[in-house]
């Protein structure tokens, strides 16, 4: 699979690094599944590919961590952890920032190969990002950095589009991709949120990067 201006790398050696416990996945994914039309399912072969002057490929199970950047197609911005919103909103995920500023925009991507998905774990608190389905209104189904352990919450499918260079998250929970919400305003301006049933537009896409340490 191709990649021209991204890296992304998972690591399923992270916790022994971070002293952090990957937990096993407790739910299972959506049923019948069906990957969009023009994208790929992403797996950690696939995310062993550096692009950025490295010459080789780097096994995902043996390579050291990285922090990864999440940027959105729609507005550029990139994705931060908002740690230090009021509940019910801690740890919301806005696509705010114009650059990588540190942990804030810092993310680590753990898979399960029992499930075939992701589990994002912000390092701004530490904490795993969650599908919010109970909540109501425009808030419903906003990701939150919040959970300490990995269930159907917490776990997504990613997709890789080689045309467009661009990725896609799909949340298990509800089977919907994860979209930037660019006309929001106020506190939850360019929230991100598992509401759309399509891949539709620069809505559902991001760029991943890989982060110096």
């Amino acid at each position: 699979m191709r990649r021209t201006t991204s890296v992304l790398l998972s690591l399923s050696a992270l916790a022994a690094v971070t002293g952090l416990a990957v937990p096993a996945a407790v739910a299972a994914p959506v049923s019948e599944r069906t990957v969009p039309a023009g994208w790929e399912t992403v797996d950690p072969s696939d995310l062993a590919h550096v692009t950025d002057g490295a010459d080789a490929r780097r096994s995902a199970r043996s390579a050291e961590p990285e922090r990864l950047a999440l940027q959105s197609a729609r507005n550029s911005r990139f994705v931060a952890t908002e740690a230090t919103y009021p509940a019910p909103n801690t740890g919301v995920q806005r696509a705010r920032s114009a650059a990588v500023g540190g942990s804030w925009e810092s993310y680590s991507f753990e898979w399960d190969e029992a499930t075939e998905t992701y589990a994002l774990r912000s390092l701004a608190n530490n904490r795993y990002v969650a599908v919010e389905k109970n909540y109501t209104g425009s808030a419903q189904n906003i990701l939150r950095a919040r959970s300490t352990s990995v269930g159907g919450w917490e776990r997504f499918y990613l997709y890789y589009n080689a045309d467009l260079d661009r990725y896609a998250l799909q949340s298990t929970l509800n089977g919907r991709f994860v979209a930037m919400e660019n006309s929001y305003t106020g506190s939850l301006q360019y929230a991100l949120r598992a509401r759309s049933t399509e891949v539709s537009g620069s809505w559902e896409q991001f760029s991943l990067y890989s982060i110096d340490s």
